[in-house]
């Protein structure tokens, strides 16, 4: 059985969904199993197909168990998506005793996090920027301080409660339990930033299949949250339209010959393209593909600078961009990346990890490897079950006809 030495990442992809075994060690995470099937129950990382979506998560958690060689009862599932919004806010209050305790920074957090939200909208993350005592800012943990009045900043991730409980749903009827739902491109900011980096200010893209997760992070603190509903599949997508092949061949001709940099094909270089519905095969200039290719991520880019400009971040990006997710494996991403937001970029790995680092060293694994080291900095926190719910809730209706009969 899973002990609490084993941590398990669940990444629940647009195209792939990706489990990852991490055993805890005195000196780290090893990675000893990994699991992935092909995603098809997800569009824009929402699940559109309860039961696709729950026998694609069965088919990846049975492929790490077999190589972990253990059985897997619990996962940190990822959250992505075009809902999720994320915002900052502040919180001040009094201090009561002599000196900074634990309750007073809860009590200022609370303080913070008491906004509005609407009903069809929850919670996932509370994550403190900094606390300010007395007018001092930039203290990360102000317990055992002395002063009047404390402050902090927090930023909040929230996201639709619809979604959150459907990828809670699709795991519980895998027969697994949520310790918590984490941002996906809070999760791999833990695989693929160093600690310089974060601390100096560093923007993370998460290019995945069907979302762009931007995460900005400033002395060693998340400033900045934001999902483009734009990813991986709206590129096999236009060269599917652009080629007139199929998608499925569409997609293995993006990632054989895509690249975003049309001026360095050679003009005689060739594709084949596979004909749709039986008809024959035609041989097309690679440099179609750069062409479709090219303007379609410098627009993605676009887009992710102006969201930048839009929250007055440009500044805070000192250590440049880092870019990871499946997509930014495509030839010529960093260099378009560095061209239309004008800083320096790099691809992202997982690292500080032990164990099958080979196998995970790979930037289409960063979530799920983020998920395993989120888990192992978070053990303490309680687990997040829709099944508690749906007890409350019978627990309730019951009651409630008692109520009515006893009337």
């Amino acid at each position: 059985m899973q002990g609490p030495e084993l941590i398990v990442g669940l990444d629940i992809g647009t195209t792939k969904i990706c489990a990852v075994v991490g055993e805890v060690s005195g000196d780290g995470i090893n990675i000893i199993g990994i699991g992935t099937h092909p995603s098809v129950g997800l569009r824009k990382g929402v699940v559109v197909n309860i039961e696709a979506t729950v026998e694609s998560i069965q088919k990846a958690i049975e492929e790490a168990e077999l190589m972990a060689g253990c059985e897997i009862s619990s996962v940190y599932a990822g959250i992505a998506g075009g809902h999720i919004t994320g915002f900052n806010s502040h919180g001040i209050i009094a201090v009561k005793g002599p000196e900074i305790t634990q309750s007073d920074v809860d009590r200022v957090i609370e303080a913070a996090r008491a906004v509005a939200i609407p009903m069809d909208r929850e919670v996932i993350h509370v994550l403190p920027q900094e606390f300010i005592v007395d007018d001092e800012p930039g203290i990360q943990n102000p317990v055992g301080m002395t002063g009047v009045r404390l402050e902090t900043k927090i930023h909040i991730v929230t996201g639709a409660v619809a979604s959150a409980h459907n990828i809670v749903k699709c795991t519980n009827r895998a027969g697994l339990d949520v310790c918590d739902i984490v941002l996906e491109s809070l999760a791999s900011g833990e695989s693929v930033l160093t600690k310089e980096e974060k601390d100096q200010g560093v923007a993370l893209l998460d290019l995945g299949g069907g979302t762009s997760d931007l995460a900005i992070f400033s002395k060693n603190n998340i400033r900045h949250t934001f999902v483009l509903a734009l990813g991986g599949n709206n590129l096999t997508n236009d060269i599917s339209i652009g080629l007139r092949a199929p998608t499925a061949e569409a997609e293995k001709i993006k990632k054989k010959f895509g690249t975003c940099l049309s001026s360095q094909i050679a003009a005689d270089d060739t594709i084949e393209v596979p004909g749709m519905g039986g008809r024959k095969s035609r041989k097309l200039p690679r440099q179609i593909l750069g062409e479709i290719l090219e303007p379609r991520m410098e627009e993605m880019f676009t887009l992710i600078k102006r969201e930048i400009v839009r929250a007055e971040m440009e500044s805070m990006i000192n250590s440049g961009i880092v870019i990871t997710g499946g997509t930014a494996l495509l030839d010529g991403v960093i260099d378009v990346a560095e061209s239309v937001l004008n800083v320096p970029a790099r691809l992202g790995r997982p690292q500080g990890i032990g164990g099958l680092v080979d196998v995970v060293n790979n930037p289409m694994y960063a979530t799920a490897v983020g998920l395993v080291l989120f888990g192992a900095k978070n053990r303490t926190q309680s687990k997040f079950r829709i099944r508690d719910a749906n007890i409350f809730n019978r627990v309730m209706t019951r009651m409630k006809k008692w109520f009515q009969e006893i009337i």
